[in-house]
């Protein structure tokens, strides 16, 4: 079964709301085996609807539209999917029986304009509506449908997870699983040389890349009848990816149900925690932001000692140990204080780890020697040192923030290694 989304409402193309609701019903129908074959916005015009229904029914099998089922005259979308069918409205007497001892239980009188809502063909499927007051509708013709639901997304989620899936599960015994794996500290485009022939052989199961802030998503799917049949499918394909581009992958969950909730900063952390490796962090232009993010994991007390915001360079000293003939030679904002500051903290707290930032976040403080933009990070472990040299662009946020994420997925890198 192919299936489309009509988002309806001219407020929707002003901006004025943001659309959740395909996204929320394009992931509950692949769970299900329906593929969503294409989706679109459209005002309230009788025209333009009628003309989406029109060329998306000629393209898939069933059309899911949401709002423009209230009670004023702008409401379409019900009458609209009636016409294209030749079907005439009637009124539901049950449906009009609930809505008014519905408006009647919150204290408000029933407007006339209310009726309007418990019109439909007699062949519909009338689906009733336990949060608010109108109904939805299931119109069929010709081994083709037109499921209308309400807009708001409080009534439109219940209505589909109440009335739709039932329906719809009729039609399929198949379902999409997909196994994602996140990667960081590779771009798309070279994601895709790396990977193309896999992508270029996919049948069942197929091979997606999504790019994302600061990372990019694999997607396999596979098209099966049981979670079993897709482990069997999707292994094989993520065991070849990996060997092409593994150590990007910071991902390790074998859940067979979309996309993976971990994120990079919690994987480091949670390494920390699980090796029982104590850190602790030295940061100039980062400003606390890397002990904040390992902060946020639960359970990091076991193994966070200290976190220093040495900005100024007595801070570096006094703090860290930083040598003043190293600031003077080399500056703040090089390899070499990088690495004492990294040392100095690890040794100062007596942490099996240390890491430190140093750069120069912007706008200003540029040079033409060292530009805005240019991070030096280190990372000593057991009294071995690893520094990093990055030229960043962006604000200064965005720099920070990736300055952030960069010393986390080296630190990860270099705990895996400790197997």
């Amino acid at each position: 079964m192919k299936a489309e989304i009509i988002s309806v409402g001219t407020e929707l193309l002003l901006g004025d709301i943001v659309n959740t609701n395909s996204q929320y019903i394009a992931k509950e129908l692949a769970s299900i085996g329906i593929e969503v074959y294409h989706q679109s916005t459209v005002g309230d015009n009788v025209d333009r609807l009628y003309e989406c229904f029109k060329e998306s029914l000629e393209r898939s099998d069933v059309v899911i539209t949401t709002g423009g089922l209230g009670p004023t005259t702008d409401d379409l979308t019900k009458e609209v999917a009636a016409k294209y069918f030749g079907q005439e409205l009637k009124l539901h007497e049950p449906s009009w029986e609930y809505i008014k001892s519905l408006i009647e239980s919150r204290g408000k009188k029933v407007a006339p304009n209310n009726k309007k809502q418990a019109y439909f063909p007699e062949s519909a499927i009338v689906l009733k509506n336990n949060n608010g007051t109108a109904p939805g509708a299931v119109l069929r013709q010709d081994n083709k449908a037109i499921i209308v639901l309400p807009g708001p997304p409080r009534e439109m989620i219940a209505m589909f997870n109440e009335s739709v899936m039932p329906y719809l599960k009729q039609f399929t015994e198949d379902k999409l699983i997909s196994k994602t794996l996140r990667l960081y500290g590779i771009g798309e485009s070279d994601l895709e040389l790396e990977i193309l022939d896999i992508i270029n052989e996919q049948s069942n199961p197929t091979v997606a890349l999504y790019a994302k802030e600061m990372e990019v998503t694999i997607r396999i799917t596979a098209k099966v009848k049981d979670e079993e049949e897709a482990v069997r499918l999707i292994k094989p394909v993520e065991d070849k990816i990996r060997e092409r581009v593994g150590q990007f992958v910071y991902t390790n969950d074998d859940i067979y149900t979309g996309e993976s909730k971990n994120v990079l900063e919690e994987v480091a952390a949670k390494l920390l925690v699980e090796k029982d490796l104590k850190i602790a962090v030295a940061e100039s232009c980062t400003g606390g932001m890397v002990s904040s993010v390992l902060i946020d994991y639960p359970g990091i007390s076991s193994v966070f000692v200290e976190g220093c915001v040495t900005y100024s360079n007595e801070a570096k000293m006094k703090r860290l140990g930083v040598k003043e003939e190293t600031l003077d030679k080399f500056g703040a904002v090089s390899e070499e204080t990088a690495i004492e500051m990294a040392e100095g903290v690890a040794k100062g707290l007596n942490a099996d780890i240390g890491i430190s930032t140093t750069g120069i976040a912007g706008p200003g403080g540029g040079s033409e020697e060292k530009p805005v933009g240019l991070v030096y990070t280190a990372i000593t472990i057991k009294g071995k040192t690893k520094v990093y040299k990055d030229i960043y662009s962006g604000d200064r946020q965005k720099i920070r923030t990736r300055v952030t994420r960069d010393i986390l997925n080296n630190l990860r890198i270099e705990l895996l290694k400790l197997g």
